[in-house]
């Protein structure tokens, strides 16, 4: 997925390739943290064989021999960040289509923003890096220091297209702040209540795109007319708007589930799509519930591929971000996989286990020479 003229250029944007001939060159080191994250929890060592004895068994490795695991640390810290975060910057791109099941609604790219946190190694350097969140059932803070992750979907096909990362103490409505940049006319953002403000509502709409996010249960939405559909237009306001004079027009859709686990919570959303004929509120309504496709990434990520109750090993902060950036790549690629294969079989990607997928490219790794190291 990766081909090795790619990392090369990744590489080479950042300053890190070699003036000299290395033992663990920085092609081969990128190809590495992939594989700690596509093996995770494996120790170094054996991630390396994973990747090497495919190649020994073929007689390509002549003399070379697996280094010391020290020698891996100082080769991952040579290489640092910067190359995995260029090269899914440069890689993570929509695959949805038209016939991609959940992908696309009237025309418009189904997206969803939303933000996780990863517990990273208890370190002095880590924490000072990225903060401790208290703990709720106490004055303590909690076991491990934490990245801020946050990300935008695809949610027909669940590949993560773009990302910000930041230490704890810096908030999801931050982070989320930055991801307009990947966004565009024809998508369709969905976003939970605790995105709703007029900043970022502005940023995002300014790209193009069009909005359906969930309304905070104590929002005050009031009624400038009502549609056809029941729905309505009312304005939102700018807490640094205290005079009300620039607000921000939007169509309100309120609704109770039923039937569901959440059955007799009433939900309300607002959204940039004024046009009631265009788009019914009551289509709007069960659109919403595809914002849950962020979750499943989540734990795709963080449950399946990496581990559950596994934590990001590295004691560094430079360490810890290229983890957190192996571990995007490894599941964009995947999932692009994933996509492909459910497009060969006129399937729903969601029909596509990622556990299997998981197994099966683990499983091609190990025994097909050349099929992820360089």
């Amino acid at each position: 997925m990766y081909p090795s003229g790619l990392v090369d250029r990744a590489v080479a944007a950042c300053g890190r390739a070699e003036q000299r001939r290395r033992l663990l060159p920085a092609r081969l080191m990128v190809y590495f943290v992939l594989g700690l994250a596509l093996f995770s929890p494996a120790p170094y060592l054996d991630v390396m064989r994973h990747l090497v004895e495919g190649l020994r068994g073929q007689g390509l490795l002549g003399d070379w021999r697996i280094p010391a695991k020290s020698s891996l640390f100082r080769a991952r810290q040579r290489l640092g960040p910067e190359p995995l975060r260029v090269l899914f910057t440069t890689t993570a791109q929509p695959m949805g289509t038209e016939s991609t099941p959940g992908a696309f609604w009237r025309g418009l790219r189904l997206l969803a923003v939303d933000g996780t946190c990863w517990d990273v190694a208890d370190s002095p350097a880590n924490e000072a890096a990225f903060g401790r969140p208290g703990n709720s059932r106490g004055h303590d803070k909690s076991s491990f220091p934490q990245v801020r992750m946050a990300c935008l979907i695809e949610v027909g096909t669940h590949l993560v297209l773009d990302a910000e990362l930041a230490g704890c103490r810096t908030g999801e409505v931050t982070l989320v702040g930055r991801l307009p940049r990947s966004c565009g006319p024809g998508q369709l953002v969905l976003a939970d209540r605790e995105f709703l403000g007029v900043p970022l509502w502005r940023a995002f709409t300014a790209t193009g795109a069009d909005l359906l996010w969930r309304v905070p249960a104590n929002r005050v939405l009031p009624v400038d007319r009502i549609l056809r559909d029941g729905s309505w237009l009312s304005r939102i306001h700018a807490h640094t708007d205290p005079a009300h004079s620039d607000p921000v027009t939007v169509r309100v859709l309120a609704y109770r589930l039923n039937g569901t686990g959440r059955a007799g919570e009433d939900y309300r959303l607002v959204t940039s799509l004024l046009d009631a004929r265009r788009h019914p509120a009551r289509q709007l309504a069960a659109l919403y519930q595809e914002r849950w496709e962020a979750e499943a990434v989540f734990a795709e990520l963080k449950t399946h591929q990496r581990g559950a109750r596994v934590v990001i090993s590295s004691k560094t902060p430079d360490g810890v971000l290229q983890q957190v950036w192996a571990h995007l790549l490894v599941h964009h690629a995947l999932r692009e996989l994933m996509v492909r294969t459910a497009a060969t079989r006129g399937l729903d990607p969601d029909q596509v286990s990622f556990t299997e997928t998981l197994r099966s490219v683990r499983r091609s790794v190990t025994v097909t020479p050349g099929s992820f190291s360089p």
